[in-house]
Parts: structure tokens; C-alpha cells; sequence
């Protein structure tokens, strides 16, 4: 038996162990679809769905890992039942220069124009 925010370590689902342990005490990690605590245990044959922005993917758990291993053992630990990466999720948006500073208003306007929020309707009531 494993604990479950190791598992998640181990098999480089989550870059760190704090990670993966802020991440299931969020919520945002289920096994066999129930919220779980990080220390609850793992065996094979369990399913493991990590919720993501925009995305939710699912593991069955084949061998269980106590040590971060490398990726070609790590991904003989579990299958990847997930469904494909939403194309919306694949395409990079717009990054800012590092060092570029804060975005000015017409820079904030245009990222939510990029992103969807938006709204002329809000700037029609300042012409009046």
C-alpha cells in the first residue's frame, strides 16, 4: 500500500509532494470518485481523477511507486484513461516579455478582449 499524495509524487503526476497533497486536500483529486484525504491508501486497480483547469483526467493505478521515479517507470505505473486535451488547452496564449512590467489599461483591455471578458456594452455609458 501506498499513500495516495506519494503515489501522485511518485509517478510525476505532480511536481512535488506538497503539491500533490495541497491538491488533494482541495479537492481537486478523487480516488474511485470519492474526496479523500492525502493519506489515504492506494492499490492496484484504483481510479485516480485529477481535476485541471478545463480538464479532467483519470488514472487506473497498475503498480504502486513509494520513490519518484523516472518517466519511462513512472508511466508503467498507471493507465491514462483521459480523454484527449481540449484543443483550447494546447494552443499557448499571448505571454507578456519578462521584465515587460504592469500591463497598462489599454494592455489589461486588450488580455481580457484575448481571453473572452470583454464587454463594450460596459464603456457605451461613458460616451453619454
Amino acid at each position: 500500500m501506498a499513500r495516495l499524495d506519494v503515489w501522485l509524487w511518485s509517478v510525476r503526476l505532480f511536481k512535488t509532494r506538497s503539491m500533490a497533497t495541497n491538491a488533494v486536500r482541495g479537492g481537486h483529486v478523487r480516488l474511485n470518485g470519492d474526496p479523500v484525504k492525502p493519506a489515504r491508501e492506494v492499490k492496484p486497480g484504483d481510479r485516480v481523477t485529477v481535476k485541471e483547469p478545463g480538464w479532467v483526467r483519470e488514472f487506473e493505478v497498475v503498480q504502486l511507486l513509494k520513490k519518484r521515479v523516472g518517466h519511462p517507470v513512472a508511466i508503467t505505473a498507471y493507465i491514462d484513461h483521459s480523454p484527449e486535451r481540449p484543443p483550447q488547452l494546447t494552443v499557448a496564449m499571448g505571454r507578456r516579455d519578462r521584465g515587460a512590467g504592469r500591463p497598462t489599461k489599454r494592455d489589461r483591455r486588450d488580455i481580457d478582449k484575448l481571453i473572452g471578458r470583454y464587454e463594450s456594452e460596459s464603456h457605451a455609458d461613458d460616451e453619454d
